[in-house]
């Protein structure tokens, strides 16, 4: 039970990285918040939580709205008194030339990917300060340590995840809450189907191209990353990057 007594939430719980992550921190003792814009998603999700047993709650959320953040923030605490734990998880993915990205779709990826993680941030550490003691993980990518063609937009927005990541570690470091960034490669979900459609190549393609481990990430082997960095088995990380990408970085 290695997150005994803690209270995590999770943005974008409903599928994917999110739900799994969900499901094992529910299996490791958390109470878990799941948010996510989709509502039949994120009830599954609960559902299938209460099923083995575990507590958990769902919020209907849009991570760019800032009201939604502060009811994030006072169902969780009327509910489960504190937080604990923060994955900023929610985010989309858009693969697109330079030269034909419309503002209107840079403007939407960002408020989503990058102001969801800032309003995140802001309305859950002071709470985490409150207690001296917290964890939050922001999802980055790959995207945002390389560079890679038709990645302007997507990029730009995991790249500035990254440093603010570190910027709010050091700021935080000192209330005993700590912030680190995670960088999957292709992860076997919804976004690497998307990118197979995208590129023109399978999902056995991308994986054999792109990773010396020859294969796409799974889910599960995301979410015990972010189980890692959200026990206290990791308390001397923060401000630091955690890759997951089966080697890809390391060409």
């Amino acid at each position: 039970m290695r997150l005994e007594n803690k209270v995590a939430i999770i943005t974008g719980g409903g599928t994917g990285i999110g739900k799994e992550t969900a499901l094992l921190f529910a299996k490791e003792g958390a109470k878990v918040v799941i948010t996510d814009i989709n509502e039949q998603s994120g009830s599954a999700a609960v559902k299938d939580i209460q099923a083995f047993g575990g507590e958990a709650l769902f919020v209907r959320h849009d991570v760019s709205n800032e009201d939604d953040w502060k009811k994030v923030a006072d169902e969780t605490i009327n509910t489960f008194g504190k937080v604990d734990v923060l994955f900023n998880n929610a985010g989309i993915y858009i693969i697109k030339p330079l030269a034909e990205i419309e503002l209107a779709g840079w403007n939407r990826l960002m408020s989503i990917n990058v102001t969801g993680v800032f309003l995140g941030m802001k309305h859950i550490m002071p709470l985490m300060a409150k207690q001296n003691k917290g964890s939050v993980i922001n999802a980055s990518s790959i995207a945002g340590l390389t560079g890679a063609a038709g990645h302007v937009l997507y990029g730009a927005s995991k790249g500035a995840v990254r440093i603010m990541t570190k910027d709010a570690a050091m700021e935080y470091a000192s209330a005993g809450v700590r912030v680190n960034s995670i960088h999957p490669g292709y992860i076997d979900t919804g976004m690497a189907d998307y990118a197979s459609e995208t590129t023109g190549n399978s999902k056995e393609q991308l994986g054999k191209n792109l990773f010396p481990l020859g294969r796409l990430g799974s889910v599960n082997e995301v979410a015990k990353m972010v189980l890692f960095l959200a026990s206290d088995e990791s308390s001397f990380s923060t401000g630091a990057e955690f890759v997951i990408d089966g080697g890809a970085t390391a060409k």
